[in-house]
């Protein structure tokens, strides 16, 4: 597969390889993005797996492949994970295991027979006070090189009602793609991981980063007009 997929958000299609920030605001729109992105994925024969951050939102997916025409989680298409099995399997957050759990996850689903994945993460998990979560940003950026090469789609769901300014400058620096409001954007601050490694290396060694925020990257996040950043 090579040309655009239908998301299953308004009107937008995703490359393969794609990695998106998507922007929300409070559940409701949470669950319109996860309900039109694996809706689609169900329909179209997808391998689909979500790490959502309650119970709650768990109980709502399961019953999603059923309004599909799926027979439901059980056959194998839809995994819904909570951080406890996911991003904080140990305990604590680490760059490293998160992507084996990525990778795990598509080789399995190649190996069962899908031929295309659809992934997504709900990150408000990353607001607990947990051993690790500094270095999220890190691994957004490093989780570039998984989606780059391999037949896939991410979304990684933050809410702008929960994030600091601070934090949502710094995972628009590590995305191609942003979708905010219904509107995919080619993602001008967009930090490739090698530069990225660099810049955090120089900031604070220790792993934390401290960026200084962007105003455009605050504008972009919020759906408003974004200067030209070549003309600055």
């Amino acid at each position: 597969m090579t040309g655009p997929v239908v998301s299953g958000i308004d009107e937008v299609g995703l490359l393969p390889g794609s990695h998106v920030c998507a922007f929300y605001r409070g559940d409701s729109d949470r669950d319109r993005l996860l309900s039109g992105y694996f809706g689609a994925g169900l329909s179209a024969g997808d391998k689909c797996v979500c790490v959502v951050d309650s119970r709650n939102t768990a109980e709502w997916l399961r019953a999603l492949p059923r309004s599909c025409g799926s027979h439901g989680p059980s056959d194998g298409q839809l995994d819904i994970h909570l951080p406890e099995s996911s991003y904080l399997e140990r305990g604590r957050f680490t760059t490293g295991d998160m992507l084996k759990f990525w990778i795990d996850s598509i080789v399995r689903a190649t190996a069962d027979g899908y031929s295309f994945c659809r992934l997504a993460g709900e990150m408000t998990w990353a607001l607990r006070d947990v051993p690790g979560v500094e270095h999220l940003i890190g691994y957004e950026s490093e989780l570039n090189r998984v989606t780059a090469g391999h037949p896939v789609t991410v979304l990684c769901l933050y809410d702008l009602d929960r994030f600091s300014g601070e934090v949502v400058v710094n995972v628009v620096m590590t995305h191609p793609q942003v979708l905010v409001q219904g509107i995919l954007i080619e993602n001008p601050y967009y930090v490739e991981p090698d530069d990225f490694q660099r810049l955090a290396d120089q900031d604070q060694p220790d792993g934390r980063l401290n960026f200084p925020p962007s105003a455009d990257a605050l504008s972009l996040a919020n759906g408003r007009p974004l200067a030209d950043p070549h003309l600055r």
